[in-house]
């Protein structure tokens, strides 16, 4: 299968997907994507295209290269409707709210997208219980901090 995105054509096969039975918060008919890297050796960063909907995407943070004591605790519900018997068997990611300003840009450490790696199939979930917000911005990370300083 093929789909045109702003970075051309990419070919893909149905077991390359990520299936969000439930879709995702404000996108819930939305339900297969697609992801792709921004950088062929780094996974911190990603896009997830909607293959349904080619028009709607997301960046995609790894929160754990952002910060890396970042520790969401899932219910037993949320860990059964993934498959999984232990978080730690899944992969974690926040989206990003890119703003015109990039130094705007916010994550949302709250809502992670949790995904079952094996069965590659996801949820987003609250992280209820926690002291992680909605809206953290990228440049209060020292790993990104760092990088949009600017001398004056």
């Amino acid at each position: 299968m093929t789909i045109q995105t702003d970075y051309g054509t990419v070919e893909y096969e149905e077991n390359d997907l990520l299936v969000f039975t439930d879709g995702i918060f404000g996108f819930p008919k939305l339900t297969r994507f697609l992801l792709l890297r921004m950088n062929d050796d780094d996974d911190s960063i990603l896009l997830m295209l909607s293959v349904e909907d080619d028009s709607v995407a997301f960046v995609l943070f790894d929160p754990f290269a952002l910060s890396p004591d970042y520790s969401p605790v899932l219910t037993p519900e949320e860990l059964s409707c993934l498959g999984a018997k232990d978080s730690e068997e899944l992969s974690y990611y926040v989206i990003c709210v890119v703003q015109t300003d990039y130094m705007e840009n916010t994550v949302n450490l709250k809502c992670p997208l949790v995904i079952n790696p094996e069965t590659r199939h996801g949820i987003q979930v609250i992280l209820a219980n926690s002291h992680y917000e909605f809206r953290h911005k990228l440049r209060s990370f020292p790993s990104i901090g760092d990088q949009t300083d600017v001398p004056e």
